[in-house]
C-alpha cells in the first residue's frame, strides 16, 4: 500500500493495522509492506504501534484473544530471521514481536505484531513474502517513486492507496499493475460477481478465480445461428396454407 502525506493518518493507520496483523498476518491479502510518501513514514508507524499494542495475543480459545500463533516452529524461524536481516541492514524495529512469550503455551509458536521502519529494498523483508504479523514500511520522496517500487514486484494480488486526493487517486488506478486495487482499502477484496485475483506472479493460468471469469471458466458455449422468414417465404415454405 501506498500512504500519500495528504491522507488522514489516524484513518490509515487503523486499517493497516488490521490488515497487517489480521489472521497473524497468514492470509494471502494481508498487508506487508507500505510505501511512505514524502516524510510520513515516522508519525505513520507511530499510529500503527499505538493500534498493534491493544491487540491481544494469545492461545485462540482464551477469552478476548484476537491474534494466535503461526502455523509453526519452522514459520517463525523464517519470520524472525526476516526481521533479523532488516535490523541488520540498518532497519528500525518500531515494534518487536520477537521475545513474546504467552504464559502456559511457552512452546507455542507465537510472534507479536512486529513494525519494521525504513526498510531496506534489498532486505529479505521487502523481497519475500513474510506471511506473518510483521507491517515493513519503506520510504518514497514522491508519488512517482514509490508507484515504481510497488509496480517492480514480480507480484501483482493487490494494491492500495491511502489519499484525500482524488486525482491520485484515479491516477494510482491506472498506473498499477495489480489485479485488485484499493483507494482507501487496504485488503481490496471485490464481492463475488466480481474477479477475485491477482496479475503477474500472483496468477495461475488464464482466468481468475470468480466472477465473470470463473463463470466463463465453467460454462460450455453453445452458439446459435437464426434467421425468421418473411411473410412471403413463410407461406411458400410451409406445409400448410393460412386462411386469408
Amino acid at each position: 500500500a501506498i500512504v500519500m502525506p495528504d491522507s488522514d493518518l489516524d484513518f490509515a493507520a487503523q486499517h493497516i493495522s488490521a490488515a497487517a496483523f489480521g489472521a497473524a498476518g497468514e492470509r494471502c491479502m494481508a498487508l506487508p509492506v507500505v510505501v511512505a510518501v514524502g516524510g510520513c513514514g515516522p508519525d505513520l508507524a507511530r499510529r500503527v504501534k499505538a493500534h498493534a499494542e491493544k491487540i491481544k495475543v494469545g492461545y485462540g480459545m482464551d477469552e478476548g484473544v484476537e491474534m494466535g500463533p503461526v502455523i509453526d516452529a519452522k514459520s517463525k524461524e523464517f519470520i524472525t530471521g526476516l526481521i533479523d536481516d532488516a535490523e541488520a541492514k540498518g532497519a528500525e524495529v518500531v515494534l518487536d514481536g520477537r521475545p513474546l512469550v504467552i504464559p502456559g503455551h511457552e512452546k507455542g509458536h507465537f510472534l507479536g505484531p512486529t513494525i519494521v521502519d525504513n526498510v531496506s529494498l534489498e532486505s529479505s523483508l521487502y523481497t519475500e513474502e513474510v506471511f506473518g504479523p510483521v507491517l515493513a514500511i519503506v520510504h518514497a520522496d514522491t508519488y512517482e517513486e514509490a508507484i515504481k517500487q510497488v509496480n517492480s514486484s514480480p507480484f501483482g494480488n493487490g494494491a492500495a492507496i491511502f489519499t484525500n486526493d482524488g486525482g491520485v487517486a484515479r491516477r494510482f488506478e491506472l498506473d498499477v499493475e495489480a489485479g485488485m486495487v484499493g483507494i482507501n482499502v487496504p485488503i481490496p477484496t471485490p464481492v463475488a460477481y466480481y474477479s477475485f485475483g491477482g496479475w503477474k506472479e500472483s496468477l495461475l493460468g488464464d482466468t481468475h478465480i470468480h466472477g465473470p471469469e470463473g463463470v466463463r471458466f465453467y460454462t460450455r458455449a453453445k452458439a446459435v445461428t437464426s434467421r425468421w422468414p418473411s411473410e412471403k417465404t413463410y407461406a411458400a415454405t410451409m406445409s400448410f396454407q393460412r386462411e386469408e
